[in-house]
């Protein structure tokens, strides 16, 4: 791994999300449309929002990066510029924590924009530090970017990399603590949602709006998360194609 290659890449998908302006929107704009939309859909019921406005500053995000990263990497692949990058002195691993480190600059200002409207427009409702929050939010956005540059290397066109996010992102969805408490979940899927990384990102939210801040119990949980975008960037880097086949 060089560290002036990493940079060199991650410098590219910069430039080219500049010029795409749909995707930049999509990325910044939508998880905070969302979460206004659950928030209009639970304006009678402000309770509700504020238990679930926490978790879903950790699924909305999550979601739409994995679904931009997984199909722009399959794109490198198909149209042969992996290939072609592959010809220069690259590693695997430089060229996916480029795409990391990239996308991890679109997650801090996209955690800053949703994390700043649930607060201070939705009145979400926290006992710990919207700092942290944000911290928290960025980790989960790099999360579902480093789940999609892992997810893309099993398929072998754009449709099916889409394919994907219902296979790998909905059963996350369904058992990290957002629609049911994990602690009441039947005993086997309590088993499959603890080795879940969504799990832990909307478990280190909840940690943070509840006042258990990143020095206690968020904190283990923020890095059980780090440790999953470790993993998946390493094993994204172990079965990455060069092409699609």
């Amino acid at each position: 791994m060089t560290p002036r290659v990493t940079f060199a890449v991650a410098a590219r998908v910069v430039a080219q999300l500049r010029r795409d302006h749909r995707t930049v929107a999509m990325l910044i704009v939508l998880p905070a449309l969302l979460v206004s939309l659950m928030w209009w859909m639970f304006h009678d019921s402000p309770g509700t929002f504020d238990r679930i406005g926490g978790p879903l500053l950790a699924v909305f995000p999550a979601i739409i990066m994995f679904v931009v990263t997984s199909v722009a990497t399959l794109r490198e692949r198909s149209s042969g510029t992996l290939s072609r990058l592959f010809t220069m002195p690259m590693a695997k691993l430089d060229f996916l924590l480029g795409y990391a480190l990239a996308f991890a600059l679109i997650a801090v200002v996209q955690a800053l924009v949703v994390v700043s409207i649930a607060l201070y427009l939705l009145d979400l409702n926290i006992q710990g530090d919207a700092w942290q929050l944000g911290v928290v939010a960025v980790l989960d956005g790099v999360l579902g970017a480093a789940l999609g540059l892992f997810a893309s290397a099993f398929a072998s066109t754009e449709f099916q990399a889409v394919q994907m996010m219902p296979a790998v992102m909905i059963p996350q969805i369904l058992l990290c603590g957002l629609l049911v408490p994990r602690e009441e979940l039947p005993t086997v899927l309590r088993a499959v949602s603890d080795v879940l990384p969504l799990s832990y990102a909307v478990d280190a939210v909840i940690g943070v709006a509840k006042g258990n801040g990143l020095a206690s119990g968020a904190g283990g949980d923020a890095l059980v998360v780090v440790a999953f975008v470790l993993a998946a960037l390493g094993l994204g880097a172990a079965t990455l194609k060069r092409r699609t086949a």
